[in-house]
């Protein structure tokens, strides 16, 4: 027993007496053979001690041998018998025999934490979250505060590893001193109990226990908890909330007694440690109270580069392999379970032992899985059956969202243990060291690769014969959305079936183990996804499903039939994973005429983040370079392949980047591609747009672009020097074709309106100009006007909404309106033009204004104007007056424009 916990022992013991009993405690105590230090301590400082501070001296004077034996002797004279009882359980060992008889299980799970794994990284993984729960640290004060620990997270990052931790630091006395009792819940051995007391749950194991339980229970604020794997419960959503009971001796179904104790009906004062995957979190939060969350991440970058560096010993494969699965962010970011970065070690570093190139395999995730699991076998293994009876099984297990099979699922679907033996022997399925009966993938993204690989692999006729019901969806119902809405580990299953759709896979698949595939998994595909065109077109999250499912395939020919029907898309790019499934498919989609572009922040990183100016990049390899600029240079090389779609599709027209993070780099390579003679773009919105600079860069790239007809450039635009000369050379080069130019946000000055609008004069082809929300003011506006009077200006539409023009602006606008103008449309909405407005009405009742629509929104509501307008329309009937026009709710102005 540690000092911590000998030190909480006895503060409790003391505290429980009253004033006298103390005083009694004291005297008593003092009768003692007492220790050098005690002896030679003052008195009086032990006699003005409450409790807390009395423990405290004897902790600081005396030995913890002599304490426990002087605590125990003076209850005993003083006849408190169940503090003496308390004192002798907890002091001198006794009931200590579950703690030790844990030692013996603690043996077992050191050995089955992660496989292919060192120590060092499972220790660092959990001291990395060992810090934030409270009870796991010997030094946390003896409170009685109840805490309810969650840890969650995705499957194999280590939350059992840390449970089950837990537990052995118990065994070790390494918690805090709070906890006296420690129970292990595991639910993937719970979920097949039938109903029993609360009582007869946490005794299962322990049968020498059960005359204790009583007393054990009584100290709930002496028990920890840990429920291991909630997710495993099968229990329809809502259910652990019901039928709550408080009683421990009642007999209840599992899920019942487990929700009653996460909602503190049963045993309120316990500590509670759960461990989940996040499918579970939201009834969770339904149940538990005022908890710590914790996330439990598993590898990060640095582990897996590390236990790369490790497996393979040879520092430049170790960094090749590292870089190869880095390349791929979905096998990456599955790179986090250590399970994962074993399979792909071990795959790659066989492959390059051959000689073999690895890049490709790890294109997919499907190629990589694909690759381990032919490399465990010789070909022309004849495993068909086998193979076909674990993947039975996968598929079993997956649909019923359980990772852990049982001896009862192997029998119902006729699968004997021999026919997994080989798996077994190769870590592909393991049987639990505890739990002698029960089986596990060795990791969740692996049973579902062996799921799609049940649906891909051709079946027999005489397959059924012996009658064994399988609970398995068919592919329509897999890749249904409101299937994987209730199970969203069916996603992936998708993704892998449609890698297994790849013609050269099936025949690696088929060379390995005899088995043959199914020819009309390909068809039966297409049809499910052709029915996503049908109905309705694509939302941004089913592009992406179905971008990434045919990424997943490498098959060209399969992207051209699912893409086809494709005309207009709308991508938002949060991750190099997705510009990848892009490339790959869109370049297939020939009749494509509209993107819709947007690109998160992070995907880039060039522009946001800080670095040493005087590093020269051009002399650092790649590997010395930092780790922000090789991932840079990575997003970039993918953005080029994506972008070279701009450059060779004939067919598309119209281009739209909005709400985009994107870097000087990559706006360079984006530009590049508009420039070529093969891109065709017609009409380019580029709105809200950083950095502030790639407006210049996008400005270079139009001049002299003869297709482009339609440009909107809006955000917040450095209106500087060069930034106004690449303009106003894109309007007066002799090959602009524009005709609709949107300029939204400027802040130019009078001069630069000056050189504008000079260039204005000169450009015949322009007929829509929108300034909206800039700040022309009234001396732009008079520029302005002026040139829309030239003679060779054709200006159809104008549009100056919220550009401060006041009841001076309105004067020159007067002017040109009365003139031989070509404007027929203008829009005047929130600028405060007060009185000006009797002057406009003066022009607007002038025979010579070609004015045919108005839109105004005026700050002034009185019956006066009112009146003026109603007058302006019955001497001029061709024109049409909009008043309710506003930015909030009046139709785009380039929906009134056209």
């Amino acid at each position: 027993m540690t000092s911590p916990q000998l030190e909480w022992t006895l503060q409790t013991l003391l505290e429980q007496l009253n004033e006298d009993e103390l005083k009694s405690f004291k005297s008593l105590l003092r009768a003692l053979p007492l220790e050098d230090v005690l002896q030679k301590a003052p008195w009086s400082e032990v006699e003005e001690a409450d409790g807390k501070k009395l423990a405290e001296i004897l902790i600081n004077t005396s030995s913890e041998n002599w304490i426990r034996s002087a605590t125990v002797t003076v209850l005993e004279e003083m006849n408190l018998t169940e503090l003496c009882k308390m004192a002798k359980s907890e002091m001198l060992g006794e009931k200590e025999g579950r703690r030790n008889s844990m030692q013996k299980q603690s043996l077992v799970w050191k050995n089955t934490f992660w496989q292919g794994d060192i120590d060092s990284f499972h220790d660092d993984v959990i001291r990395r979250h060992q810090r934030f729960i409270p009870f796991l640290n010997p030094r946390t004060p003896g409170k009685l505060t109840p805490y309810t620990v969650v840890l969650h997270g995705p499957a194999g990052v280590g939350k059992t590893t840390l449970a089950k931790k837990c537990m052995l630091d118990w065994t070790d006395c390494n918690l805090s001193p709070t906890v006296r009792y420690a129970f292990y819940l595991s639910c993937k051995e719970l979920s097949r109990m039938g109903p029993c007391s609360f009582a007869e749950l946490i005794s299962k194991d322990w049968p020498e226990l059960q005359d204790d339980i009583p007393s054990i229970l009584a100290q709930a604020q002496r028990i920890l908890f840990v429920v291991d794997g909630l997710d495993e419960l099968k229990v329809p959503p809502g259910a652990l909330i019901q039928d709550i009971c408080g009683d421990w001796t009642q007999q209840k179904p599992v899920p019942v007694l487990l929700g009653s104790l996460l909602k503190r009906k049963m045993l309120p004062k316990a500590t509670l440690l759960v461990t989940t995957r996040p499918r579970a979190l939201r009834d969770l939060q339904l149940l538990v109270q005022q908890p710590i969350y914790i996330r439990v991440e598993g590898f990060l970058e640095s582990d897996r580069r590390a236990y790369f560096l490790r497996h393979f010993g040879d520092e430049d494969q170790a960094m090749r392999a590292f870089e190869l699965m880095r390349s791929n962010a979905a096998l990456f970011q599955l790179g986090s379970a250590p399970a994962v970065c074993w399979i792909v070690c071990t795959t790659l570093k066989l492959q390059m032992e051959k000689g073999e190139d690895p890049a490709p395999t790890c294109l997919t995730s499907t190629g990589l899985f694909l690759r381990f699991l032919c490399s465990q076998f010789p070909q022309g293994a004849q495993l068909w059956g086998a193979l076909r009876a674990l993947s039975l099984l996968a598929a079993q297990g997956l649909w019923a969202q359980m990772s852990v099979l049982h001896r009862e699922d192997l029998e119902s679907a006729g699968v004997q243990e021999s026919d997994l033996r080989l798996f077994l022997d190769r870590d592909i399925l393991r049987q639990d060291r505890v739990s002698k009966g029960c089986y596990s993938f060795i990791h969740l993204s692996f049973q579902q690769f062996l799921t799609a690989l049940f649906y891909a692999l051709e079946k027999e006729e005489e397959e059924d014969r012996d009658g064994h019901a399988w609970d398995i969806g068919d592919v329509q119902k897999l890749l249904s959305r409101e299937e994987r809405l209730k199970n969203p580990d069916l996603i992936q299953v998708g993704h892998f079936l449609f890698g297994l759709a790849n013609e050269k896979r099936v025949k690696e698949l088929e060379a390995t183990f005899g088995c043959r595939m199914s020819p009309e998994i390909k068809q039966e595909l297409l049809r499910c996804k052709a029915n996503l065109h049908a109905n309705k077109p694509l939302s941004m999250t089913d592009l992406k499903e179905v971008l990434c499912c045919l990424y997943e395939s490498q098959e060209e020919e399969l992207a051209k039939v699912v893409v086809a029907p494709l005309k207009k898309i709308s991508i938002n790019l949060t991750n190099t994973s997705e510009m990848m499934h892009c490339s790959f498919s869109l370049k297939q989609c020939r009749d494509l005429e509209k993107v819709s572009l947007q690109v998160a922040k992070g995907v880039f990183l060039e522009n946001y983040v800080d670095f040493e100016p005087d590093i020269e990049f051009e002399r650092c390899s790649y590997v010395t370079l930092p780790s922000w600029a090789q991932q840079d240079l990575r997003s970039l090389r993918l953005w080029t392949d994506f972008c070279s779609l701009f450059s060779s599709n004939s067919n598309l027209k119209f281009l739209e980047v909005k709400q985009s993070f994107l870097s000087d780099s990559s706006v360079r390579i984006l530009c590049d591609h508009i420039t070529r003679s093969t891109c065709h773009l017609q009409k380019v919105e580029i709105k809200n747009v950083s950095p502030d600079t790639a407006y210049r860069d996008f400005c270079l790239a139009f001049i002299g672009k003869r297709t482009l007809t339609h440009l909107t450039l809006e955000g917040h635009i450095e209106w500087e020097r060069t930034m106004l000369l690449l303009l106003c050379d894109l309007l007066r080069n002799h090959k602009c074709n524009l005709q609709y130019l949107r300029l939204g946000g400027h802040c130019a000055t009078s001069e630069q309106w000056v050189d504008f609008f000079y260039v204005l004069k000169a450009n015949q082809s322009l007929r829509h100009l929108h300034l909206s929300a800039s700040v022309l003011l009234d001396e732009g506006a008079k520029l302005l006007y002026k040139t829309m009077t030239h003679p060779k200006h054709f200006l159809q539409m104008l549009s100056l909404q919220q550009c401060s023009i006041t009841k001076r602006g309105c004067r020159y606008l007067s002017e040109a309106l009365q003139e031989a103008c070509s404007l027929t449309n203008l829009d005047l909405s929130l600028n405060q033009i007060a009185r000006g407005l009797w002057i406009l009405c003066q022009a607007l009742e002038n025979p010579n204004c070609n004015l045919k629509h108005l839109r105004l929104k005026t700050y002034e509501t009185n019956l006066e104007i009112k009146k003026l307008l109603e007058e302006v329309k019955e001497k001029n009937p061709k024109l049409t007056i909009d008043c309710n026009a506003s930015g909030a709710t009046a139709p785009a102005c380039c929906d009134f424009f056209c």
